[in-house]
């Protein structure tokens, strides 16, 4: 996505005018210059772009704040001592304005660059409660987990991340908006 923060700000005798990195030209009302003049003034559409990933991690279901008995009672065979393994599944959202000069709500190797960073780094092939530092306070649940992802991205994302949503299994899934 091209934002002001990674734009050059040119000088004009008329005014401001903003440089893409690519050299596009944005007209200060933000329509891009050689844009149809009717357009100018009206909101761009607004599109959700998507991005799966999968990962491999290993966990267990134990929350330091309850006796062993107790977790093994809420827990059941999640709460193994030796953990237990899963091929996640995880599909990121963004939401925006298309860009009338790039087409995008923001760049898919930008978004994969991110998930790499924010996911894959941090989580794949882990024992996510032993190397994830996130969780060794925190329960690895499929809710704590979205929340690390979100919280991962939303820094790399700021204004259009809007869902993570975490497959464990293909029936067990939770969405995850930043509420």
């Amino acid at each position: 996505m091209i934002t002001q923060h990674v734009m050059r700000r040119r000088k004009k005798k008329d005014g401001v005018k903003l440089t893409c990195p690519f050299g596009a030209r944005i007209s200060f009302d933000g329509r891009a210059e050689g844009t149809r003049p009717e357009m100018a003034g009206q909101t761009p559409p607004m599109a959700y772009i998507s991005c799966r990933a999968t990962f491999s991690a290993a966990h267990r279901l134990h929350s330091p704040k309850l006796s062993d008995e107790e977790n093994l009672q809420l827990y059941g065979k999640c709460n193994n001592p030796n953990g237990h393994g899963h091929n996640y599944t995880v599909e990121i959202s963004a939401y925006g304005k298309i860009h009338p000069v790039t087409g995008m709500v923001v760049n898919l190797t930008d978004l994969k660059k991110y998930i790499e960073e924010a996911i894959m780094q941090p989580l794949d092939h882990k024992n996510i409660d032993k190397d994830v530092p996130f969780f060794k306070e925190t329960v690895s649940t499929m809710e704590n987990m979205a929340l690390f992802i979100w919280k991962g991205l939303e820094q790399l994302l700021p204004g259009i991340l809007y869902e993570v949503k975490v497959h464990e299994t293909e029936n067990n899934v939770v969405v995850y908006r930043g509420e």
